[in-house]
């Protein structure tokens, strides 16, 4: 046989052996983001203390609010925003758009549902 062939074929099974060891290092999928870390979120508001009122609310376009996450964990705002004082740019469904200053140049516009908000006076 040829020797270029043999070099290749052990180049081959070094760099499919590197491919395999490589693969255990890789980190695992992620399951979203909440994922291993809800059990603690609603300590402060559980589902059921959210009363009719916080769910059929409305907010005045162009009025100041908080964002506070409440209850459920399958349309709270991200953990990050707790606390939060925007200004709502628009009604989207049943939900707001909240514009929030992060930094000084930075300016993010969030979509919250009314539960999750509560007006400033």
């Amino acid at each position: 046989m040829n020797h270029a062939f043999y070099i290749k074929v052990k180049v081959f099974i070094c760099f499919s052996i590197m491919l395999t060891v490589n693969d255990d290092k890789m980190t695992g999928r992620s399951n979203g983001l909440f994922s291993g870390r809800t059990r603690y979120l609603a300590k402060r508001h559980k589902p059921s203390q959210l009363s009719i009122t916080d769910r059929i609310k409305e907010v005045p376009v162009g009025s100041k609010v908080v964002i506070l996450p409440k209850g459920n964990t399958k349309d709270i705002p991200h953990p990050r925003y707790r606390g939060r004082i925007g200004e709502v740019i628009e009604k989207r469904g049943s939900a707001y758009v909240v514009e929030i200053r992060v930094s000084k140049s930075t300016i993010r516009k969030i979509i919250v549902p009314q539960a999750h908000l509560e007006k400033i006076t």
